[in-house]
């Protein structure tokens, strides 16, 4: 009878830039299949395991497959350096790539010598049969989900129709070791979905690609019964939800939020969401949401340009809905943070200052806003890549060079020398402004309330006639260490990057 490590998978998410954001979510949904199916899944967090060498190489002895999980961007490096050592150690363990980017470019990421197989979008039941047939010995022509190598030629299997996710088997969070994660993180905190993908077809955006714009949910009552469970059970003060836009169904959130209350387990939640679907809402029930823990909402503005909205597909985004999200989620006590892109193609200097002169102005009126402005980073398979090659960006030609695609970072031909650094210190202005103008709100002294609004004057000037030589302001505002450019949609919290700055 073979041991228990002949169905041993090992599965690894390689390390990312910034701060732990809690237990690799994706892994865990993939390990209660496997486990459903009798497999034995070791997961490797590269973000929380520094060692995780060590510990990938000590459980490769036996080992049925070697599986990766990634996004695009710098954990691409990670990813190719861990694969290649798999390789070499092991070169009988067929090593299969799964998540955003594999499915997105599936092709190009196969054409790498250490990468076998290729799980495409909803990996659980795919990666289940792909391990049946291997240890049967059968071939992977007929399993649905994966694209794989046969004697050096790409093998282009169907895609796998998707499964609704209450009919697959929960996570295993039992899996999760959360008292590591609360010394990392300082803090018991939980990464969890109650649904995938959106039915909105912003260009820009990979999930409509991923998903097809279709709207897959868990019913309110299992996920009620998963939280309360979970947040009792290993003491979690916070969860963060993934979804990619939670008030989809608002009936449904709503029913979560009064299940959570009447289970009695107290946490703090938070989402992310579009203002559309929030100003749906009365004000009653988005306090409901407050007193049911939510504590944050992340919402994906992008700009207060109408013209540009447009060109992003955004029909549903009006600047209204801005101002009347921030009213009520102020009025219930919930913080919010509104994303915007800068650099999308059509956009201009002019739809940039509109962009800039509306959120200054919601700062203004609602404590509660803060900003994650961002430069459009161009991820693959997104709707509007023909375009943007036309406008001059290059497809990168390999996996390795898709590493340089981190959130923030500047791919764009045309947005670049004094136009770049002007948009990157009228950013850092704006951001400073909006940090001024809740520090006056909450002074209680009139000494420094005058200073604050002298202090406030010249920021406002260089704003309104995009003077940015010489930033005192902003070199002054980095010593004081006020500055944060980029915030968690999920969470609201620092992320620890800066977008631009005084240079």
């Amino acid at each position: 009878m073979a041991g228990p490590d002949s169905r041993k998978v090992i599965l690894f998410l390689p390390s990312y830039d910034g701060k732990i954001f809690g237990p690799p979510l994706g892994l865990l949904s993939l390990a209660g299949s496997l486990r459903d199916a009798g497999y034995n899944p070791v997961i490797v967090d590269g973000a929380l395991s520094r060692d995780y060498r060590h510990i990938i190489n000590k459980n490769l002895a036996g080992g049925l497959c070697f599986g990766v999980s990634l996004l695009t961007g710098p954990m691409i490096s990670d990813a190719i350096e861990i694969a290649s050592l798999v390789r070499n150690l092991r070169p009988e363990v067929p090593i299969v790539f799964g998540g955003w980017h594999p499915s997105l470019l599936s092709g190009q990421t196969l054409r790498e010598d250490f990468v076998d197989i290729v799980v495409r979008h909803q990996g659980e039941k795919t990666l289940v049969e792909i391990l049946q047939r291997l240890e049967s010995g059968g071939g992977l022509e007929r399993v649905d989900g994966c694209w794989f190598k046969r004697n050096g030629q790409i093998i282009q299997n169907a895609d796998r129709h998707t499964i609704p996710l209450y009919a697959l088997p929960p996570p295993a969070y039992d899996l999760i070791d959360f008292d590591a994660y609360e010394r990392a993180i300082g803090e018991r905190k939980l990464p969890f979905a109650t649904s995938i993908g959106c039915p909105y077809a912003c260009s820009y955006c990979t999930d409509a690609v991923f998903y097809n714009r279709r709207f897959n949910p868990y019913h309110a009552e299992q996920v009620v019964q998963e939280l309360a469970d979970l947040a009792g059970r290993h003491r979690i003060t916070e969860v963060s939800l993934v979804d990619s836009n939670f008030l989809v169904d608002v009936r449904r959130a709503l029913a979560i939020a009064r299940g959570i209350i009447e289970s009695g387990v107290r946490f703090r939640w938070t989402f992310q969401a579009s203002t559309d679907l929030l100003c749906r809402m009365t004000d009653e029930e988005v306090e409901l949401l407050a007193a049911s823990g939510v504590s944050h909402i992340g919402f994906g503005t992008e700009s207060a340009s109408s013209e540009v909205l447009q060109f992003m597909n955004k029909g549903h985004q009006h600047i209204p809905d801005m101002y009347e999200a921030a009213r009520k989620c102020g009025r219930a006590g919930i913080r919010v943070t509104f994303n915007l892109i800068f650099g999308f193609p059509g956009e201009e200097d002019r739809h940039r200052r509109e962009t800039l002169r509306v959120m200054s102005d919601i700062a203004d009126k609602f404590e509660n806003v803060s900003f994650s402005p961002n430069i459009f980073t161009p991820y693959p398979g997104i709707p509007v890549w023909p375009q943007l090659r036309k406008m001059g960006l290059r497809d990168p030609e390999s996996l390795k060079a898709w590493a340089d695609f981190a959130l923030g970072s500047n791919h764009l031909p045309w947005l670049h020398g004094n136009v770049f650094e002007t948009l990157q210190r009228s950013i850092s202005y704006f951001l400073l402004d909006a940090q001024i103008s809740r520090a006056q709100r909450r002074c209680q002294s009139r000494a420094l309330g005058k200073l604050l609004r002298f202090a406030r004057k010249p920021v406002h000037w260089r704003l309104k006639h995009s003077f940015f030589d010489w930033p005192l302001e902003l070199w002054l505002s980095m010593v004081k260490r006020w500055l944060v450019v980029r915030r968690s949609l999920l969470t609201g919290q620092p992320l620890g990057h800066q977008l631009g700055g005084a240079r």
